[in-house]
């Protein structure tokens, strides 16, 4: 399988490590793995603003960009459903293009929902020690439909024991530029989210996109919280061997 990935912009700007750990575990599934150097952003700042052109012209750019893969992946609900739901909607209005969105979206998975629906990996080569909790992301689950996966993988890794925390499937308040235009409503949500994480007793937070990571981050470290926040692919690659995100400079 040629697996084209989607790294995103905040994996490439905050948590670059997300990105190895994503190509570790594709390769350890059987996949050939590609990471077009022209990929950017997409779009879903511009969608979510109202900006449809720009966020049509960014599709057209990265439908053109993964079309000769097999299947596009990505590490991140929210990236995911942007691609997969939403590029075929930009180019709805253009016969051709809508083909080729429709085309596109149909090869697209987030990554735990790859690595276990298509490549029908069943456990993974880690180890972690640690009680972790892990936090469903509104697009991972509402819109890739990503719950059972990751939890699947992780009962695989030796020494980690999950530990639910209440209202897993609550927004953390993050929502891309939600938490710009209503930040009081934003840092109710995430401190709300932060205290469901401690209230779990777990030491280690995961989940399965950088935005909410580092928006649960940033409130925990506020809070004084010794919490330690991964992304869920860094601790099933065996790479959750740095400091975790918000604990300094990123890998």
């Amino acid at each position: 399988m040629r697996v084209g990935l989607f790294v995103t912009c905040l994996v490439d700007a905050f948590r670059p490590n997300v990105g190895f750990s994503a190509v570790a575990l594709l390769e350890q599934a059987g996949c050939t793995v590609a990471v077009p150097a022209g990929q950017t952003c997409c779009g879903q700042p511009a969608y979510n603003s109202g900006d449809r052109e720009d966020a049509r012209r960014i599709a057209r750019q990265v439908i053109e960009l993964f079309e000769e893969f097999d299947y596009v992946v990505a590490p991140s609900g929210s990236c995911a459903g942007m691609l997969k739901r939403h590029y075929p909607e930009l180019c709805a209005h253009d016969p051709a293009w809508r083909v080729r969105a429709e085309r596109f979206a149909s090869r697209v998975h987030e990554l735990s929902e790859f690595l276990t629906d298509v490549a029908g990996l069943r456990e993974v080569d880690a180890s972690y020690a640690g009680r972790c909790t892990y936090h469903d992301s509104c697009s991972s689950l509402r819109e890739m439909d990503v719950r059972a996966q990751p939890r699947a993988l992780l009962g695989s890794v030796q020494g980690l024991e999950l530990q639910e925390m209440a209202d897993t499937e609550v927004c953390c308040g993050f929502g891309g530029t939600f938490c710009v235009k209503y930040p009081e409503i934003s840092v109710r949500m995430v401190s709300d989210k932060a205290a469901a994480v401690t209230a779990s007793g777990a030491d280690t937070l995961l989940a399965g996109d950088m935005g909410c990571l580092l928006n649960i981050a940033g409130r925990l470290k506020r809070e004084g919280s010794a919490v330690r926040v991964y992304h869920v692919a860094e601790v099933l690659a065996g790479r959750a061997d740095v400091p975790g995100v918000g604990d300094g400079d990123d890998a």
